[in-house]
């Protein structure tokens, strides 16, 4: 089948050593060609993934991935299915996505509670969320529900919110005795904002609408949203957020983009929230430098980019491609960017000893940046299969064909952080205890920019 405009074609390529590779080969005018592609990066992606094993845990990944990371490639996985229809992963996806959940269903399992963030739990409950709204296959009647995982996480973040300091916000840690719980960051903010706007737009329960609203107010009150629509990373409370740190990342922007264009959604097209996302699609320009190919502007040219950033664009290409279906009015603006970065991942993608494991660097065509691994699969996958999004049916809502069970009080009896004690040296070795070092570079550092 054939789609309107061929876009791309990618070929074998010289790489600087001589050796011959041949990159993912891409016709972006053809529905065939792009399912192919997508088939052949999501192979490579599972490799790394052995959870399903004999000895090994379901839903993890092994090091040097975070247990965040996982939650987020099973989501990619998700939308693999959702855009190409093979089933092929989705026994190990339901598998892992349960094994996770905990004794409380909400995603605070005993083996990461110790060290778990906001955001890390909530990557999980936006893959169950993910899961309702594509109608992903339900998993049994005696095993908790996607919709009503993705309400236990809510539930457990509502009441973390904390008036106490900045006027609000969540914490990037849940719990006390880890480093990061005076830091309020963007990436666990904005993902409770998009878990709540979207199961406003879900359930048509106007609570979570509310709570959308509460949060995006703070988020700019206090400066992680400016009035360019950037979105920096995040603050201290123990300077009341007075000064902000100006890294920008592209998971923070995709994750207020698809939030905000499901609450135009959701208010029938509110004049405000269309204003907010076109603003926010203006916004993204700062990580789409050259020709339309997206970069991951602080840490990818100077090759500094860690494990967790490797992946982060894969994101901001879901969202963005969400985020068509939500507010139509933004597809030309959007597939834009999504359509020549889509056609430069391909090419990067031309490494590896099978010729085609995908590295970061985008912007650099065919000649491969010699890195591999997870995030670099999941970006390329995303920002590839999302151009199918024309293709498929938009999100259900539990009004328009949603089958995904809910539940209003979940995660309501869930476990207080203070009745978790702190983590063990090989808690936090196994969880990759990585916030000092973050948190040393913004006190360091001071505050920043990367535009």
């Amino acid at each position: 089948m054939r789609l309107p405009k061929v876009t791309a074609s990618v070929a074998t390529a010289l790489l600087a050593g001589g050796r011959v590779a041949q990159a993912i080969s891409l016709d972006l005018g053809s529905i065939d060609s792009i399912k192919s592609a997508a088939r052949s990066i999501a192979f490579d992606m599972m490799s790394f993934y052995n959870g399903n094993t004999t000895g090994n845990i379901p839903g993890n990944l092994p090091g040097p991935y975070y247990w965040w990371e996982a939650g987020a490639m099973f989501g990619a996985m998700i939308d693999y299915w959702y855009y190409t229809g093979d089933t092929t992963y989705n026994d190990v996806t339901t598998q892992a996505m349960l094994f996770q959940v905990g004794p409380n269903n909400d995603y605070m399992t005993p083996n990461q509670t110790k060290t778990e963030g906001n955001d890390d739990q909530g990557f999980w409950g936006l893959a169950a969320m993910s899961a309702a709204e594509v109608n992903f296959p339900n998993p049994s009647p005696d095993q908790p529900q996607w919709l009503a995982l993705a309400q236990a996480v809510f539930n457990t973040q509502v009441v973390r919110w904390d008036d106490t300091s900045c006027n609000g916000g969540l914490r990037w840690q849940i719990f006390t005795f880890n480093n990061g719980y005076t830091y309020k960051n963007s990436i666990s903010n904005g993902c409770f904002f998009n878990l709540a706007a979207r199961l406003a737009k879900y359930t048509g329960n106007d609570t979570y609408a509310q709570w959308a609203e509460k949060t995006w107010d703070w988020m700019t009150g206090v400066g992680l949203l400016d009035n360019s629509y950037y979105v920096y990373d995040g603050s201290d409370l123990t300077i009341n957020c007075s000064n902000v740190n100006h890294l920008q990342w592209t998971y923070n922007a995709g994750a207020f983009l698809l939030g905000a264009a499901n609450m135009y959604n959701h208010t029938n097209g509110s004049p405000k929230w269309q204003e907010r996302v076109n603003g926010m699609v203006k916004g993204l320009d700062v990580f789409f430098p050259a020709n339309n190919i997206m970069q991951e502007v602080a840490c990818e040219n100077n090759g500094k980019c860690d494990v967790d950033q490797h992946s982060f664009k894969a994101y901001l290409a879901r969202w963005m491609a969400a985020t068509t279906k939500m507010a139509p009015f933004t597809y030309d603006a959007i597939m834009a960017k999504l359509t020549p970065s889509a056609q430069a991942a391909a090419q990067q993608c031309s490494g590896g000893n099978n010729g085609r494991m995908c590295g970061l660097k985008w912007q650099s065509g065919t000649a491969w940046d010699g890195t591999t691994g997870v995030g670099q699969q999941m970006a390329a996958l995303e920002v590839i299969q999302s151009n199918l999004i024309a293709q498929v049916r938009g999100p259900v809502t539990n009004s328009t064909g949603g089958t995904s069970k809910g539940d209003y009080s979940a995660g309501t009896t869930s476990v207080s952080p203070t009745e978790i004690t702190p983590a063990t040296e090989a808690d936090r070795v196994g969880a990759g205890f990585v916030t000092t070092v973050v948190l040393a570079c913004f006190v360091g550092v001071a505050w920043w920019m990367i535009v």
